[in-house]
């Protein structure tokens, strides 16, 4: 399924490519028009988010009332969902569209002309052997040698990786001795930590409201003294996601974490407009 969505992407990609010219440029175009079609798809996430919000504060409070009533507590569950016209796996498409994305790109990243450029496989694996017997050893990503190796010869095999003065088809971790492939790796990291450190504060923001109970037109402070399970979960994946990720692009090539690092401005920028758009609205 990941290969039918990385050689559909691919299409979408060499289009791009062949009026820019540039790998690089074309994944940055490549990722702002993934994210505008993804938009309203995000709008309604973030409307979910803070509907689910306040459906978790209906549900504890049946939870407390219903403990001791099992059955009863899961039609009253069913019964709330129903009333708020909400589905418990109501977030789940977005996460789905997410991996298919995440690891589409990595396959469209790693393997450029089959994805791509469709070149002949017969081709890449001629110019595949011709590698390993001139290196006399396998890589892992080959056809990013043949690139390398058998662009300049070939027209067929060529792909312009060159970026703003970096080469896209680098990989950090191989290519060490080179510290200009450290650059978008770092950026990207960068870019991360501020995405978790804005998306934490927004969260921490949307809690203190959430705990104001208004009462006779006076404020009132709930404090919640009991630990969220979901809310640890969600805590704990907003750091282990990045961490792979993170580990991911320093084995990968460079383009790779170019489309990670724009998705990182473009969603920081997403979630300044949407949380002010969505406020707003309420």
């Amino acid at each position: 399924m990941i290969s039918f969505f990385a050689n559909l992407f691919g299409y979408f990609l060499n289009f791009l490519y062949t009026y820019l010219g540039n790998f690089g440029l074309a994944i940055i175009i490549f990722s702002i028009i993934v994210k505008l079609l993804l938009l309203p798809m995000t709008i309604k996430q973030q409307k979910t988010m803070k509907k689910t919000a306040r459906v978790q504060e209906k549900l504890k409070e049946l939870q407390s009332k219903y403990k001791n009533n099992p059955e009863k507590l899961n039609q009253e569950t069913i019964d709330l969902y129903r009333r708020e016209n909400m589905s418990p796996f109501s977030g789940c498409l977005g996460a789905i569209i997410q991996i298919i994305l995440l690891f589409s790109v990595f396959f469209l990243v790693r393997s450029p002309l089959t994805y791509m450029k469709k070149v002949d496989t017969n081709l890449i694996e001629q110019y595949k052997t011709e590698i390993e017997k001139e290196n006399s050893s396998n890589t892992a990503y080959p056809e990013i040698s043949i690139i390398k190796l058998k662009g300049n010869e070939d027209e067929n095999v060529y792909i312009n990786m060159n970026f703003l003065g970096l080469d896209l088809s680098g990989v950090p971790l191989k290519d060490s001795s080179d510290l200009k492939v450290f650059i978008i790796p770092a950026l990207y990291v960068i870019t991360t930590f501020v995405s978790i450190k804005l998306n934490t504060s927004m969260n921490n923001t949307d809690k203190k409201v959430k705990n104001k109970l208004i009462t006779d037109g006076t404020e009132k402070v709930e404090e919640e003294n009991e630990i969220n399970p979901m809310e640890q979960a969600n805590k704990s994946m907003s750091y282990m996601m990045p961490i792979m990720s993170i580990s991911i692009a320093l084995v990968a090539p460079l383009g790779l974490a170019l489309y990670w690092l724009v998705n990182n401005v473009l969603m920081i920028l997403e979630r300044i407009t949407l949380k002010k758009f969505i406020k707003e609205e309420e």
